[in-house]
């Protein structure tokens, strides 16, 4: 019997620093999040970052937590309750990081008699850090608790026609009436080691500015190239000129050097060149999160217009959008009919 996992970040069970805190150790702790050696990482996060980053991280959830809850957790599982009736195979939905958790996930497909399931990140890119981490995680947990069970990874869909239309579509819609000097596809930021990492040739990712444009089996897992590769498509799509768009890179931490350019600072230097009016779309996420709600949609926004920035508008993550919750369910139908 099929079934379905789909999987995303998650998120502390409050926004107070005593909820945050642990979120914070699991999700640091990580070694595909922080790639250095276990003490090193111990002494990083638990003796330098936990110091101050849970109360400041709590400051900022609390800027964005609903009355349902955490707005990940709230829209995941609004998309999650609009995909199940489209499909004819149990659906459920875990996270990586936090109370709802993988095993969680998978038990509850295998209380449910699935013996076959398909793993379905909702990263529409690549990364070490968010698709490796859940799907080494659910390998290890399906070899220890469901031995039986067969688990299928469903690849990066950054360029998938249906993610590309309803993503394409989303944009569209929200500039509708908005005058815009500068559309800014903004995108998680990874160390440029994992690129490296992730590289299966061992040799093509250079970021050079040309190795992402050139053809490469790296490409199936280079996170760089699959967000050039997301933008080109949806530029592409809705034929927006080269001179009213840009890529960036937000949400780095300190200490090695992360792709660029950065969010952050391209946004702050956008007025004194002359660009007032700016849209920001965040197509590494799709859901909106502490990084879409708080960092671009009220920080950026504010350092935007502190630095002579007229007009900011959000797009909003496609969450549980009916378009985007029926492009997972023709993915899931597709998979199932499979042999």
């Amino acid at each position: 019997m099929k079934g379905v996992l789909l999987v995303n970040l998650g998120s502390p069970e409050s926004p107070e620093p005593k909820d945050v805190k642990p979120y914070l150790d699991e999700f640091l702790m990580d070694k595909y999040v922080i790639d250095v050696p276990f003490l090193l990482r111990a002494f990083l996060v638990r003796g330098i970052i936990l110091r101050k980053r849970p109360e400041e991280s709590a400051h900022a959830y609390k800027k964005i937590w609903t009355d349902e809850g955490s707005p990940l957790i709230v829209l995941s599982e609004r998309m999650h309750e609009k995909v199940k009736p489209l499909v004819d195979v149990p659906v459920a939905l875990a996270m990586r990081y936090g109370t709802m958790t993988i095993e969680k996930g998978l038990k509850e497909l295998h209380d449910q008699g699935v013996t076959d399931v398909l793993l379905l990140p909702l990263y529409p890119q690549y990364a070490m850090a968010s698709t490796m981490t859940i799907e080494v995680l659910a390998e290890k947990i399906r070899k220890k608790s469901f031995p039986d069970m067969k688990l299928t990874n469903f690849p990066a869909f950054y360029n998938k026609p249906g993610y590309i239309k309803v993503l394409s579509d989303s944009i569209k819609n929200n500039l509708e009436g908005f005058d815009y000097d500068k559309l800014v596809f903004s995108y998680h930021g990874i160390p440029e080691r994992h690129i490296r990492k992730t590289d299966v040739t061992k040799s093509h990712c250079k970021i050079d500015g040309s190795c992402c444009a050139t053809a490469s089996k790296a490409h199936e897992f280079c996170y760089r190239h699959q967000c050039f590769e997301t933008t080109r498509l949806v530029v592409e799509q809705l034929q927006i000129p080269e001179d009213k768009y840009t890529v960036t890179f937000q949400s780095r931490l300190a200490g090695d050097k992360w792709l660029e350019p950065y969010t952050d600072v391209e946004i702050d230097n956008m007025p004194a060149k002359g660009i007032k009016k700016i849209a920001v779309v965040t197509p590494a996420f799709v859901t909106d999160c502490l990084e879409t709600l708080e960092e671009i949609a009220m920080r950026a926004d504010e350092d935007f217009k502190s630095n002579g920035g007229e007009e900011f508008l959000t797009i909003p993550c496609l969450n549980d959008d009916s378009a985007w919750c029926e492009v997972v369910a023709d993915w899931i139908k597709d998979w199932a009919k499979q042999e």
